[in-house]
């Protein structure tokens, strides 16, 4: 689909992707397109699959999860499929990869507490061997969608 995404798609990404909560008539606007183009363009952006959803994003430390960690994760075929069952039941994890190499997976985790942090490496021992790595600082936050549309020279 990426190939098929013209000039003015990627602008409306790199909008929406910027704010998603911008107006259509705002939208339209700044990509140079009357209002019912630019829905459709949006319609069939959302119909392909380039656009999957909208969401706020919020600020897990001002609710108190002031921890974040990465937990690198091993586990042998046999705790394999247990421990996908499992891990959809821990709402720590904001993110899950299956990775190449020695370790099995990188698991994302945001938490309250150390204790909190705790609890969670012991629920994950009887599936594998965690080794955590706590975050003290982010100097690059995640970065905005918009970031790769530009980098391929959308505009």
């Amino acid at each position: 689909m990426e190939s098929n995404l013209d000039l003015l798609d990627k602008k409306i990404l790199i909008e929406l992707a910027t704010d998603a909560r911008i107006s259509i008539a705002e939208l339209s606007r700044r990509v140079g397109l009357s209002a019912s183009a630019t829905t459709e363009r949006v319609k069939q952006l959302e119909s392909f699959g380039v656009i999957r959803g909208y969401r706020a994003e919020l600020d897990l430390k001002a609710l108190g999860f002031g921890i974040t960690a990465f937990i690198r994760f091993t586990c042998d075929g046999q705790r394999y499929r247990p421990f996908l069952k499992f891990l959809n039941g821990l709402h720590a994890v904001q993110e899950c990869h299956h990775l190449t190499g020695g370790d099995a997976f990188l698991l994302h985790v945001v938490v309250a507490s150390t204790e909190e942090l705790e609890v969670l490496i012991e629920k994950l021992l009887p599936y594998g061997m965690p080794t955590t790595s706590m975050v003290l600082s982010t100097p690059l936050k995640r970065r905005h969608e918009a970031h790769f549309i530009r980098s391929q020279g959308a505009y």
